[in-house]
């Protein structure tokens, strides 16, 4: 997990996407990745199954919608999730979304 300047990073996200900088999404995760990425679908089934145990919102975002320099930095990286706070690059487990929380 790093913690690269979280809130620089997710400025970053809303200057590409601004419908997530408005109030109801600033405390949700974000699951960045791109259609028809194998492992972006995975990492979702993760998510739903975490938010059984733990009511999370989250929201899914197309790192195809960034300009390019941004969209680069996640090419390679994607699924990535973006919580308020913390950065958690794939492969994770349900427990690994459980550390985002602690």
């Amino acid at each position: 997990m790093y913690d690269d300047n979280i809130e620089v990073l997710r400025a970053r996200v809303i200057a590409a996407n601004p419908s997530l900088g408005i109030d109801e999404n600033s405390n949700q995760w974000w699951l960045l990745g791109t259609s028809g990425c194998h492992l972006c679908d995975i990492a979702e089934q993760i998510l739903t199954q975490f938010q059984a145990v733990q009511p999370i919102s989250y929201q899914n975002v197309d790192i195809a919608d960034f300009d390019e320099a941004l969209m680069m930095e996640f090419a390679t990286a994607i699924p990535v999730i973006l919580t308020p706070s913390k950065r958690l690059n794939y492969p994770f487990s349900v427990m690994d979304l459980q550390q985002l929380l602690a």
